[in-house]
């Protein structure tokens, strides 16, 4: 559940927690076309806090916007400030942060062309996404009955906010048959990505996770281990691969602004490596980590920083 904070940014103002209300005709509520964006906020060991890669959440906002033929009414800089502003007076030191942006009331039916366009910015507490111990011991996932969205069909560069219902069904299933996560393939049967994250595997040392032109979000967590991994040696391939490949993975590992760098230690009730999480996923997960948490001055540029 959300907690309460005192304020919301709506639009240019921060108003009330209670007030922050849309009307019941606002066009995105029916048909979904809108784009939103994850951002994480950790605090660091110096006391101070920072957001995590900030600029590049809102460019990939306003490219989501861009794609959906939406033409968002503040520049980037004002969204990136905003965001800041907003953690600073809900007295957050570490949140999640959701910009939305939406269409308003106005026309009904699909065409919908004069409707305002609206943003929002919510900040909350948000601990482990995949549950409290995904981290340290890893999760266990299922391969979706249901398909990711495909170029032929859908523009899945976008983060819009319609395109969720799919991924939705697909966590439910997964969870209604006791498993953490589901994971998602692309109409051709290749391993596409997890509802709400990008997948990695680990084979012989070497990382593969499906290329940036085949039907997955850019992930701006799966660009941050990509350049991580090549730091530390790693070789780094952008491919495709199929389900099967993943039963016999040495490590698999989901990332995201919401999970992280979450270890997989089962897909289809097959144990992946040891069935625990291996040591390329520690490695990487702790050298992200030292970042997130300002253990090492590296990558500084992908912080910005503020103090409550």
């Amino acid at each position: 559940m959300v907690e309460k904070t005192a304020k919301i940014w709506m639009d240019g103002q921060l108003v009330d927690f209670e007030d922050a209300k849309v009307h019941i005709l606002t066009h995105t509520l029916h048909y979904g076309l809108g784009a939103f964006e994850g951002i994480r906020a950790y605090q660091l060991e110096d006391g101070s806090s920072a957001v995590f890669r900030l600029q590049e959440h809102i460019r990939r906002l306003f490219d989501s916007c861009h794609i959906a033929g939406i033409q968002v009414p503040f520049t980037q800089a004002q969204v990136c400030q905003a965001c800041v502003d907003l953690l600073k007076v809900n007295r957050l030191t570490h949140a999640y942060v959701r910009p939305l942006v939406y269409l308003g009331m106005g026309a009904m039916g699909l065409k919908a062309l004069e409707n305002p366009v609206r943003l929002a910015i919510i900040s909350w507490d948000w601990g482990t996404y995949l549950g409290d111990d995904a981290l340290t011991k890893g999760i266990r996932t299922k391969v979706s009955s249901l398909v990711r969205h495909g170029m032929d069909s859908s523009m899945v560069k976008a983060k819009m906010v319609g395109y969720y219902a799919n991924a939705i069904m697909a966590k439910r299933e997964a969870l209604a048959g006791g498993y953490d996560e589901a994971i998602m393939l692309d109409q051709h049967g290749h391993v596409a990505e997890g509802p709400g994250e990008n997948i990695f595997l680990v084979k012989n040392q070497v990382l593969q996770t499906p290329p940036y032109s085949s039907a997955v979000l850019g992930g701006i967590t799966r660009d941050s281990i990509i350049i991580l991994a090549r730091e530390l040696g790693y070789r780094v391939k952008p491919q495709l691969f199929s389900r099967d490949e993943l039963y016999i993975a040495d490590e698999a590992f989901f990332t995201g602004t919401a999970a992280e760098l979450t270890p997989i230690v089962a897909v289809d009730d097959r144990s992946v490596g040891g069935g625990t999480p291996g040591p390329v996923t520690k490695a990487l997960q702790g050298r992200f980590f030292d970042i997130l948490k300002g253990r090492t001055s590296d990558h500084a540029e992908w912080l910005t920083k503020y103090k409550i």
